[in-house]
């Protein structure tokens, strides 16, 4: 396997095998019977160290346990208006399957307000689509591609982005912060799409602080970036936001069924019911209260207290802003 000794592969599995319950039953969730593989992750996301991976797989374990993550898709946010405001303002969604059978998944970062909710209920709902991605969708792509699926692309809308962005640093490296840690290794290209000059003025601050790793799997598209996806997919899987050029590319359609950002969308549609299903009642469900917010390492703080001072710097210039106004306007 590429990058990972099948050494290091071994010594880790053989003290995963050692852990007790609950341990191996929440690890259990995590593999998907794709041991190996999960293993390799691990040891990806801490460059080969068994000790390293070690440490970051039992403290995955650990936090999945102490937050109930086994559970988390049995508590369905409810009422069903107060989910469509969470996925309003929440802008993600699944749009279709690359030709190699890898899952779609749409981010409309620039429009997501995150105003409709506490910031616990969209950690909480983050956390269920990446844990219905997990045990739902990427067994089910395996399944039908005959070969193992265990990661997806994902295609991130900038186009609405403003310096207002700032405000929501917290919740954004909060959800990140997780990914990092606990589902790492699990995307294989962010596709970047409808960039601002906004974006393109903190993507020179932003980019060197990025792990090789990560920067290596960001591609900045051209205009909707229609062309360039149409290569490793079909024009069904484009989000819809990819599909025209130009000012109105990334606007939500009236037919919500081809949204993917809507509750309306077949995707979201059915995460809900298999959520309900999983729930068993119709009653509502508190979101998860004790949900413990990860803390950031150094080096993430870093890279807000960036992010932070270069869009205050940006936003004290009028003429920049003069500027982002007629690009968006064009």
């Amino acid at each position: 396997m590429a990058g990972v000794s099948h050494e290091a592969i071994y010594q880790l599995k053989a003290l995963m095998d050692q852990v007790d319950e609950p341990f191996k039953r929440t690890f259990q969730n995590v593999h998907q019977g794709y041991k190996v593989e999960t293993l390799e992750r691990f040891l990806k996301a801490r460059d080969g160290s068994v000790t390293r991976a070690h440490k970051m797989l039992l403290d995955c374990l650990k936090w999945r346990l102490e937050n109930g993550i086994d559970d988390i898709l049995s508590k369905p946010i409810v009422p069903i208006n107060f989910y469509r405001g969470v996925r309003d303002s929440q802008l993600i969604g699944v749009s279709g399957y690359t030709r190699e059978g890898l899952p779609v998944f749409a981010i409309g970062v620039g429009l997501s307000s995150f105003v409709k909710a506490s910031i616990q209920y969209y950690v909480q709902s983050h956390i269920q689509i990446n844990e219905y991605r997990d045990r739902v969708l990427l067994p089910a792509a395996t399944k039908k591609t005959g070969r193992y699926v265990g990661k997806c692309v994902k295609i991130l809308d900038m186009s609405g982005l403003k310096l207002s962005a700032l405000n929501q640093i917290k919740l954004l490296t909060a959800i990140s912060t997780i990914d990092d840690l606990n589902y790492p290794e699990k995307t294989t290209t962010y596709y970047i799409v409808n960039v601002p000059y906004v974006f393109s003025a903190c993507w020179k601050v932003v980019k060197p602080l990025l792990h090789e790793r990560t920067r290596l799997k960001v591609q900045v598209l051209q205009g909707s970036g229609r062309d360039e996806l149409l290569k490793i997919m079909d024009y069904s899987s484009l989000p819809h936001f990819c599909r025209k050029e130009g000012t109105r590319a990334s606007r939500r359609v009236g037919n919500t069924s081809e949204d993917c950002f809507s509750l309306d969308h077949p995707f979201h549609q059915q995460l809900y019911n298999y959520m309900k299903k999983q729930s068993g009642i119709c009653a509502p469900t508190r979101p998860l209260k004790h949900l413990e917010m990860p803390v950031a390492d150094i080096k993430k703080a870093e890279f807000c207290r960036t992010i932070e001072s270069e869009l205050k710097r940006i936003q004290s210039q009028d003429e920049l802003t003069r500027l982002y106004d007629i690009h968006i306007s064009d």
